[in-house]
Formats: structure tokens, C-alpha cells, sequence
């Protein structure tokens, strides 16, 4: 039996590290919401600091400063850069 391939989240991706997003999922209000903040799909993100307790996400995006929370960046799924 073949093992179905986990997805890699924006929460998974390590400080400095740099990304592109491939898929939204979720829907309604979040995931406009993400979308809204430049979260598209083929969007270059860079990890650029983690709060102590893992929650928010500091990253660079589009040439700006973003902070998201754990559950948002759990719903963007990204391939490495």
C-alpha cells in the first residue's frame, strides 16, 4: 500500500527558509482573508522570525513584513524555493 504524500504548510517551513505558495486551502471569509494579504499562489515567502511559543509568524512577502498566526499558515500549502 503506497503512503499518501503530506503536504508541506507555511507552518512547517524553518526560520530563513524560503518558499512558494502552491495552494490555498480552506474557504470562505479565511481564505480570503490570506489571500488579501498577498498570500497567492506562486508568491515567494521568506520565514523571517518565530515567536517564542510558535505563534505569530513573521514572514516577507511581496517586499513587506507579515505576521500570521499558526492555524492561518497551516492552510497554505508550499513547495520549496
Amino acid at each position: 500500500m503506497a503512503e499518501v504524500p503530506v503536504e508541506k504548510t507555511l507552518k512547517d517551513v524553518p526560520v530563513g527558509a524560503s518558499c512558494v505558495v502552491k495552494k490555498l486551502t480552506g474557504t470562505g471569509a479565511v481564505k480570503r482573508r490570506i489571500m488579501d494579504m498577498g498570500l497567492t499562489k506562486g508568491t515567494r515567502v521568506t520565514v523571517r522570525k518565530v515567536a517564542p511559543l510558535g505563534d505569530p509568524i513573521e514572514l516577507t512577502v511581496r517586499g513587506y513584513e507579515l505576521s500570521i498566526r499558526k492555524d492561518e499558515a497551516a492552510r497554505v500549502e508550499v513547495e520549496d524555493a
